[in-house]
């Protein structure tokens, strides 16, 4: 009895576990979104575009973000952590301010956090050495250079990451308006 066949038998097998024709294909990502009103990533504020606006602007500084951007209407600033040796995280918020009613004494802040996620990358340098009759010689050198690469990027979702930012928001605003009055 030859072990051939048996050994092509089993890996046939095997492929026919990995890869099940009749599996269910996997959902797309844009199939969970909800579009429902009772996401979080809104709040209404009694305030003017530039008032709400400001606020945010104060949160984000507050907590040690940096404003990238502040135009009327929209401001855009970002964080970076090290959780680890290894791991490099960045935050970047947008906040959109629009009117919402006359007069412009109400206004509706609209927010979106993305978290991106880096690793370290290295790679060792070597030199290559050309010798005549031998032909080149690559030799490692013990330096490396290290660069951050980019492995995954998501909006962070609705939820209490955001109600603590709008809840900040609120007393930013408060405060402001106080200041004004």
């Amino acid at each position: 009895m030859s072990k051939f066949p048996a050994a092509a038998g089993l890996a046939l097998l095997l492929a026919g576990c990995m890869s099940n024709p009749l599996a269910p294909a996997p959902k797309a990502v844009y199939q969970s979104e909800r579009f429902q009103s009772d996401e979080t990533f809104s709040r209404l504020f009694d305030s003017s575009v530039e008032d709400t606006c400001e606020a945010a602007r104060r949160a984000l500084l507050s907590q040690g973000y940096i404003i990238n951007a502040s135009a009327t209407g929209q401001i855009t600033g970002s964080k970076r952590f090290q959780p680890n040796g290894e791991d490099h995280v960045e935050i970047n918020f947008t906040v959109v301010c629009v009117p919402d009613g006359k007069g412009n004494a109400v206004s509706t802040a609209y927010v979106s956090a993305q978290q991106d996620r880096y690793v370290i990358k290295r790679s060792a340098n070597s030199a290559s050495v050309g010798v005549g009759a031998i032909g080149s010689i690559s030799v490692p050198l013990s330096s490396s250079q290290d660069s951050l690469v980019k492995v995954a990027s998501e909006t962070i979702p609705a939820g209490e990451f955001y109600d603590r930012f709008f809840a900040l928001m609120s007393r930013m605003l408060k405060e402001q308006l106080s200041d004004k009055g």
